[in-house]
């Protein structure tokens, strides 16, 4: 147990047998006081250079420090001039922290990690006047965050107010967002340390900044964090890292490469969704790799019913099947969860800091909207059932309706694989498309995950293609009422995320996955239809 309570409890006496001997290794192996001291050379020779420069999140507790007051004075001069609505537009591990820490202190911050069209004209709707913009970037050219740079200074302009005065930039030094702000004048740039990957850094600038200007409470996620860290680098058999790690790293060798995550309690909101990430991208690699699937609670299907395939993990009390349990606050819980992956990459034989597989899906988007007629008309439905168009992948049939073609689709999937619903829509307005995941989990029996579009390609994407090619793919896009011109560029958001469907279908297919596309051309009606054609599929 740490200092300030954090604790992982392996529940399942098999899991826990299993893992021992991965712990008195570790131990022995002095694995977690080399990685507290940020030793790169403990995941073999080819991830040594890699490492060398991504183990900075290590001590963020102590180095972050600084950035209290500088985020608190900025917060007092916005408030002072009547500015007090953040948003933020920022991709995976610059919008996932930030997102799980307002919302368990329960203040509020616009998250824009999307491409719709109309998610992000709701959030030009709201008051501009008191609006400020956190532009959050690591590489500095994420296109998704850049088109939001773009439209919202446009809008800015349009009202009558300084647009560099209400943009702030969080981005690593050197990046072109770093030095477009210094050319542009925008209010404030934080530059986060380059030496922590994007998934590592909620307690970088990148969580920090946004959240505390939202009003969330910064420096006890330091303090939190701080108490666990003494804990977390100790070779110790108690260690809560070694153990989860361990314990993960046991039930993937027994064949349970998927983790089941459910908050049973925490007091923490969304924490699955970051921990998705974390886990996917940093493991999902060289065919291997755990698979995290975010459920909505531990009675949800996936947890409940999990077979050999799946490791239960609560986030929170034990309840029900879960085989694990961690408990702690959230600054604990991410120093915690980040410790714990970087262990089981070396019980996985991995590179737990680099996502090789990535860029693939960006450049297929990117040569797609480099080629519109590719976009606009260049591929027929395979069918169309009412509101919905089908594009069905080979050895799928599409001579029935959409419940026939779902039951052939599902087919496809291997024994112990796993089911991707992505849905290509508004996470807002559309957000009953997320009732696919327990309805399908519980009708396919398939392990079922749920991924915003395009939010989930810098996320669990890298784990797609690289980790266990025993996935199946559900992509959903829809017809959009209305798009928005992303200024100085040649395309719309509209066709950016239609792009970034297509593109990433495209790599999936090219790993030999099969993906089935569902477009509704009447989002509501639609998905109305999909949801009743889910619930049909296990009665024919």
């Amino acid at each position: 147990m740490a200092g300030d309570g954090t604790t992982v409890t392996i529940v399942d006496d098999g899991l826990a047998a299993k893992a021992a001997p991965l712990v008195d290794k570790l131990v022995a192996d002095q694995v977690a006081s080399k990685l507290a001291a940020q030793d790169p050379t403990l995941w073999g020779p080819d991830a040594e250079s890699e490492a060398s420069i991504r183990l900075s999140w290590t001590t963020l507790h102590k180095s972050s420090r600084p950035l209290i007051g500088e985020i608190e004075a900025l917060r007092e001069e916005l408030n002072g001039e009547g500015v007090d609505r953040v948003v933020l537009a920022g991709m995976g591990g610059s919008s996932l922290a930030p997102e799980v820490i307002t919302s368990t202190e329960g203040v509020a911050l616009t998250v824009l990690d999307t491409t719709d069209p109309g998610q992000v004209a709701d959030a030009l709707a709201g008051d501009l006047e008191r609006t400020v913009v956190v532009v959050s970037s690591k590489s500095g050219g994420t296109v998704e965050t850049d088109s939001h740079r773009r439209i919202f200074a446009k809008a800015f302009t349009e009202a009558g107010i300084d647009a560099a005065r209400r943009i702030v930039v969080v981005t690593d030094p050197g990046s072109p967002l770093a030095e477009l702000a210094e050319n542009e004048g925008y209010r404030k740039v934080f530059l986060a340390d380059p030496h922590v990957g994007g998934r590592y850094s909620a307690l970088t600038a990148f969580g920090l900044v946004p959240a505390g200007l939202a009003g969330a409470d910064v420096a006890r996620l330091l303090d939190q964090a701080a108490a666990a860290a003494q804990v977390l680098g100790e070779d110790s058999a108690d260690n809560p890292a070694l153990r989860l790690g361990a314990a993960w790293a046991a039930a993937h060798a027994d064949g349970a490469e998927k983790v089941v995550l459910a908050d049973t309690g925490s007091g923490i909101t969304g924490f699955p969704d970051w921990a998705e990430q974390l886990i996917a991208e940093s493991t999902g690699k060289q065919g291997t790799g755990l698979l995290p699937v975010a459920v909505d609670g531990p009675t949800a299907p996936g947890f409940a019913d999990a077979g050999p395939d799946a490791t239960p993990v609560a986030i929170g009390p034990a309840v029900g099947a879960a085989k694990i349990t961690t408990e702690g606050p959230l600054g604990a819980q991410f120093l915690l969860w980040e410790f714990a992956t970087a262990v089981a990459g070396r019980l996985l034989e991995i590179n737990p800091f680099d996502q090789p597989d990535v860029e693939a899906a960006k450049k297929a988007a990117r040569s797609l909207l480099d080629n519109p007629a590719a976009l606009e008309g260049g591929e027929q439905p395979s069918t169309v059932d009412d509101a919905v168009e089908v594009f069905a992948p080979e050895g799928v049939r599409t001579d029935g309706d959409l419940v026939d073609v779902l039951r052939s689709f599902f087919a496809t999937a291997p024994e112990g694989g796993y089911l991707a619903v992505q849905a290509y829509l508004d996470r807002l307005d559309d957000a009953s498309a997320a009732l696919l995941r327990p309805e399908l989990a519980k009708r396919t029996g398939l392990q079922t995950t749920f991924g915003w579009g395009p939010r989930f390609l810098h996320s669990t994407g890298q784990y797609h293609k690289g980790g266990h090619q025993n996935g199946i793919f559900l992509q959903v896009t829809g017809a959009a009422e209305q798009d928005l011109e992303v200024p100085d560029r040649p395309y719309t958001l509209g066709k950016l995320q239609h792009a970034q469907a297509l593109g990433d279908g495209q790599v999936l297919a090219e790993h030999g996955r099969p993906v089935l596309r569902l477009h509704l051309t009447d989002r509501a009606a639609g998905l109305a239809q999909l949801v009743r054609a889910v619930q049909e599929v296990s009665e024919r």
